[in-house]
């Protein structure tokens, strides 16, 4: 069986759904490899990607757009072209995943899988992760915690799986909090569910 990368994707969008919206930047990190049962944690800080995007559609929620902090002239003038970022995008998954399998892990998985994954196939015509190899984090959390998902916001969780690095709302900066919070997540035992948590090695 192939290990997995897991790479933490974040996103950033000036508007709630792709096509009619643009997604306006994104970042990518490197958060560890499965193998079998056992997990190798990665600095999330050294291997990234991150794209800033020139829009696709002349509409946009001015509200979500300033999340991001981004300008948007800026961003028509300066951005990458969405084929040119997602092409780069794809060959930097490949490199930094070699032989083993690139799996997307994101928190929450649904908004972000949702803009990666239509721009691959908008502007590729495929995706690096395919149709599928991907992992919610706050699926993770929940499962491993014994609670609803409801319960399962960063706010909620212990401190101990908390990533010490703050939300920025920058793409990069989030895919690397994210990364950390998503390794601590799977060397986290979960109470009684010990059984089930992986062995371990560190980092590479």
């Amino acid at each position: 069986m192939k290990a997995e990368t897991y790479i933490s994707v974040d996103i950033e969008a000036d508007g709630p759904i792709p096509g009619p919206y643009s997604m306006v930047s994104f970042g990518m990190a490197v958060a560890g490899r499965m193998t079998g049962r056992t997990f190798e944690r990665r600095d999330p800080e050294s291997e990234t990607f991150y794209a800033e995007l020139r829009p696709i559609s002349d509409d946009h929620d001015p509200a979500a757009l300033a999340v991001s902090g981004l300008d948007r002239d800026t961003l028509i003038r300066d951005g990458w072209h969405p084929a040119e970022a997602m092409s780069a995008a794809a060959a930097w998954v490949r490199e930094v995943c070699g032989d083993t399998l690139p799996v997307l892990a994101a928190f929450p998985l649904s908004y972000d899988w949702m803009w990666i994954y239509w721009y691959f196939m908008k502007f590729t015509g495929q995706s690096p992760f395919g149709h599928s190899r991907c992992l919610d984090i706050k699926t993770l959390y929940a499962a491993k915690a014994g609670v609803p998902v409801a319960w399962s916001t960063k706010r909620q969780m212990p401190r101990e799986v908390r990533s010490t690095r703050r939300h920025t709302h920058h793409a990069l900066d989030d895919a690397v909090e994210q990364a950390e919070l998503f390794q601590n997540l799977m060397l986290w035992r979960g109470g009684d569910r010990s059984t089930a948590a992986p062995s371990v090695t560190e980092e590479a």
